[in-house]
């Protein structure tokens, strides 16, 4: 069996390069080569898992089948290679410093020093090959977070510098996303940025195969010429990643320009070209719109788009697959604080969303945009939290009751969303208040007759959760006599799982989060019959879908 190949892919200069895309567009080309690829993530916070970091700081938390809350850009490499990923793929270097550490008290190292070398880095090697010894792929794209430079990358850059020695040169290869600046004053493109940082890089031991310049604007081939001179690279290895509105658009950029070939040639793959086909469909359609839609995502992260990341692609495949433009707003739920001020700040939205969410900040903001969406017959899907106020919103302003969330609201006497009191609740997790969440991916079962049945085209499903609170199932008669349809129940009966107004356009909320399996090329069920409900109203027509 041949040894796995590893590309590493770092950052220099800034964050926020596009590191995760490139190599998501990069696993994307080599799968369609017939390749068997694997993308895995190292990022250099302290923090043990992103669980407990700050959407507005680092984006949302990718969940995986498997129950491992990710970095996002997880997301970005399942919705590009169109593939699940285990937990393994993420880690962090707070991570590798606990499994240290944890050796350490544990007496593993044998009373030794424990030093960054080797200790920390033969942890981080380890992480960084079990993904290849779960999955068995032929080559992992890793991309290492960070910038090079940054203190507390050093340990990660050591031990893919240490990999190259330990596998072999020709098993291992390097490629670095810079910047290259463009100056309006002197109308021209800046190298010294990228020369520095891969001076930077090769002065840890690490000289690039490949170098992909991010740029506001394409690059004259003067300055592609100047950049391998100084960075030691043949220019067929400067790779241009210029600005771009569509994301999707970047795996044929960077084929163009035979950045998968210098992959393949350089490990000596035996493969064919990238078959694109369906994939150039997929983007055409993107850009080219014959309708738009605008979409409201009511929530309290708002801060940063990336909070929603995975929702806003999710809406943009349903998109695609209508071929229609969807307008994003994100709203912050704070600011709405009575039916007016929703009035105010909902008008001309053709689609509501609320999104999963944790806590009690805009709360009431997200309750009042339900009741506005409900009312107005606009179509609404809830999310996670977005299902638990949709049932708070109904129990209290159609069945009369003083519903609310035992999380938001413990002081409501109808707390028709609550902690489950179970210790056990399948492979992942258990509940309790305060405690763990359900995690991963578990069976729902659907009815047949019921929107969110239509649109899936089956009865059972698998779909992945992140939350704490279910349904109160002692509120579930009066529910059902008020009016709600609950579609989908978890396996065993006990969980509802998707709840729906029948008398609505389109009104469906789910416990779930199904944004988590959306692909460009293949929109999620209930995202794209939300989205097409979304564009009939906008067209005064009804909806046809599920």
């Amino acid at each position: 069996m041949a040894a796995t190949k590893y590309v590493f892919i770092t950052g220099g200069v800034v964050s926020s390069l596009g590191k995760g895309i490139t190599a998501a567009s990069l696993g994307r080309l080599l799968k369609n080569r017939g390749i068997g690829v694997v993308n895995q993530k190292i990022d250099p916070y302290i923090n043990v898992d992103p669980a407990n970091m700050s959407p507005t700081q680092h984006g949302e938390v990718f969940v995986t089948e498997d129950g491992t809350e990710t970095d996002l850009a997880l997301g970005h490499y399942e919705r590009f290679t169109d593939s699940v990923l285990p937990g393994c793929c993420s880690t962090t270097i707070g991570a590798v410093y606990d499994r240290v550490v944890r050796s350490e008290r544990e007496g593993k190292y044998l009373g030794g020093t424990v030093q960054v070398i080797p200790h920390v880095t033969n942890e981080v090697k380890a992480a960084l090959r079990t993904a290849a010894a779960q999955l068995h792929p032929d080559v992992v794209i890793a991309e290492v977070g960070g910038t090079v430079g940054d203190i507390e990358s050093l340990p990660v850059i050591e031990a893919i510098r240490q990999m190259r020695r330990d596998l072999g040169s020709e098993n291992v290869m390097y490629i670095h996303v810079t910047l290259v600046p463009f100056l309006a004053a002197s109308a021209e493109a800046k190298t010294k940025p990228t020369q520095h940082s891969v001076k930077e890089l090769r002065s840890i031991g690490i000289q690039p195969n490949a170098i992909v310049c991010r740029s506001e604007r394409p690059l004259s081939k003067d300055t592609e010429a100047k950049v391998a001179l100084f960075c030691d690279i043949e220019p067929e290895a400067v790779i241009q990643l210029p600005d771009t509105d569509n994301l999707y658009e970047i795996p044929l950029i960077l084929r163009e320009q035979g950045l998968d070939d210098i992959v393949v040639n350089y490990f000596r793959l035996e493969c064919g070209s990238a078959k694109m086909e369906e994939w150039e469909a997929m983007v055409r359609r993107a850009k080219n719109p014959k309708d738009k839609v605008k979409i409201g995502i009511v929530g309290k992260y708002t801060e940063l788009q990336d909070s929603y990341l995975s929702v806003s692609e999710a809406l943009r495949h349903a998109g695609i697959f209508h071929q229609a433009a969807v307008e994003i707003r994100l709203i912050f739920s704070g600011d709405i604080d009575s039916e007016e001020k929703a009035g105010e700040i909902l008008a001309g939205l053709h689609g509501i969303l609320v999104p999963g969410g944790f806590g009690s900040r805009g709360i009431e903001g997200k309750i009042l945009a339900i009741q506005y969406a409900r009312e107005r017959q606009i179509p609404y899907f809830g999310i996670g939290l977005g299902m638990q106020l949709a049932m708070v919103e109904y129990g209290r302003h159609v069945l009369g009751l003083d519903a609310g969330s035992e999380e938001a609201h413990p002081g409501r006497k109808d707390l028709v969303a609550h902690y489950a009191r179970k210790e056990d609740c399948g492979d992942h997790s258990t509940f309790g208040k305060n405690g763990s969440m359900r995690l991963g991916s578990y069976g729902c079962a659907l009815q047949s007759n019921s929107r969110a049945g239509r649109a899936y085209g089956g009865g059972m499903i698998r779909e992945r959760h992140r939350h704490r609170l279910e349904f109160n199932n002692a509120y579930r008669q009066v529910f059902a006599a008020g009016g709600v349809l609950f579609s989908g129940c978890s396996e065993d009966g006990e969980f509802v799982e998707v709840a729906e107004l029948p008398d609505h356009p389109w009104f469906v909320a789910c416990s779930y989060q199904p944004e988590f399996k959306s692909r460009p090329n293949r929109a999620h069920p209930l995202f794209r019959d939300f989205v097409g409900a979304a564009l009939a109203a906008k067209n005064g027509l009804a909806f046809g879908g599920g």
